[in-house]
């Protein structure tokens, strides 16, 4: 799986640079958006109609509730709609794809070598680690997130060795046939201190913060996309158009994977405080309305700029704080911690790990029971104070909090029964 997955990688990251180079050498190559999101939309539900969305998705849905099946059709499907979202200007990532056309491919494989249910399900999972190892160049960070993403609080060890060797060997095929990675030495980290430790776990509710408003930004271009009453092609043209007049509006930087925005936040570069929330509403108007693609590089873009947003509060080097929220809100988006501080220390060096591993566990936390992966289990409960049912998919969860009659909540409450005694009195 290390081998085919890592090839058809290759293959994927060298079609996508030929056609954004054939589209964008025009300046308005944007305003081709609608159309683009129409081709995909049409071209998806023609053909795959499980190639939807962000791929990665699919894939969990794939192993929880379809026995590791996947339409091969998805294969070819996936990758032209994804070139052609991303050429013409949607916001949206490239791993989603690359784990999609990794498990259809394994698949396929288990499907011809006549694999039972179980070692189907692992296979797709290496197929899901070599996608992501290649994708981005992280061999060891792509192998944990394959174990870790299926389930919320929890890895499945059963599948551990394989995905480390997928992910390995996917990321040096991909490699030896052409493929180049983005690896970021920080020039800059403080002595540690208190004072600075403060921060950073400040940093990491903010980061945990800036998940959620991603995770519900996406939730709400699926509402309005399904408010919509016609099919998924013309909804493609009118999402399309909406997302070509913000660009006009804001910016032509926050179309497309946005790797120059992310480059220079981690050179320690000036942007626009509004970055993550305008980046968070394209690609959620993107997913929802026809786009194809995957969700961690705009991940990424949101967590580089709320990072830098971050370090001008506090007068912090932005580049760390970029850096950090760059795999903070990996951690925090799609409950992965681990992998995503085991990234930190594949992409930016030993240094960053103390305070990334921090910012990342923070994050995790922060999100709550919110997910970009709909399909993704429950395991644990993060929080003794909400109540919510283990061992189900994240949107059927129906969280509630827990007030306890003891402790620092039971002066809450009695706080709050005076002010209610005070107003009544004063009412009388």
């Amino acid at each position: 799986m290390g081998c085919i997955v890592g090839a058809a990688t290759a293959i994927f990251l060298k079609t996508l640079a030929w056609g954004t180079k054939a589209v964008q050498t025009n300046p308005y190559y944007f305003l081709l958006i609608p159309v683009a999101f129409f081709v995909s939309a049409l071209l998806v539900k023609v053909f795959a109609p499980d190639a939807e969305g962000h791929g990665t998705e699919k894939v969990i849905e794939a192993l929880h509730q379809h026995e590791g099946r996947i339409n091969p059709a998805v294969v070819p499907v996936k990758l032209i709609a994804t070139v052609v979202t991303l050429a013409f200007g949607g916001s949206a990532g490239k791993e989603g794809p690359c784990a999609q056309i990794g498990a259809g491919l394994a698949s396929l494989f288990a499907v011809f070598f006549k694999f039972d249910v179980h070692d189907r399900k692992k296979l797709l999972i290496c197929g899901v680690s070599a996608g992501f190892a290649s994708v981005f160049g992280t061999p060891l960070a792509g192998a944990l997130f394959g174990v870790e993403v299926l389930f919320i609080g929890t890895i499945l060890y059963d599948v551990l060795l394989p995905s480390f060797i997928a992910g390995v060997i996917g990321f040096h095929v991909a490699s030896t046939m052409g493929a180049t990675y983005f690896h970021y030495s920080l020039q800059f980290m403080p002595v540690f201190n208190e004072f600075f430790f403060v921060k950073v776990c400040m940093a990491g509710v903010f980061f945990g913060l800036c998940s959620s408003f991603l995770v519900e930004s996406l939730n709400a271009g699926s509402y309005f996309s399904r408010k919509l009453k016609m099919s998924k092609p013309v909804k493609g043209l009118i999402g399309g158009a909406v997302l070509v007049l913000l660009a006009f509006v804001f910016s032509t930087k926050f179309l497309g994977l946005g790797l120059d925005t992310i480059e220079s936040c981690l050179q320690g570069a000036p942007i626009p405080w509004y970055s993550f929330l305008v980046k968070s509403i394209f690609t959620g108007i993107t997913l929802g309305f026809g786009g194809s693609g995957g969700i961690v590089t705009p991940i990424f873009f949101v967590g580089t700029t709320a990072g830098s947003l971050f370090a001008s509060w506090f007068h912090l080097d932005p580049g760390t704080f970029a850096a950090i929220g760059f795999v903070a809100l990996l951690a925090g988006a799609t409950n992965t911690p681990i992998a995503a501080s085991v990234m930190a220390v594949e992409l930016f060096g030993t240094e960053i790990a103390p305070y990334a591993t921090v910012a990342c566990v923070i994050s995790f936390l922060m999100t709550g029971h919110r997910s970009v992966y709909h399909s993704q289990i429950l395991a644990i409960q993060k929080s003794p104070s909400i109540a919510v049912k283990v061992g189900e998919e994240v949107d059927k969860l129906n969280p509630t909090v827990i007030l306890r009659e003891k402790g620092w909540t039971k002066h809450i409450n009695d706080f709050f029964d005076l002010c209610v005694r005070v107003v009544q009195r004063k009412k009388k």
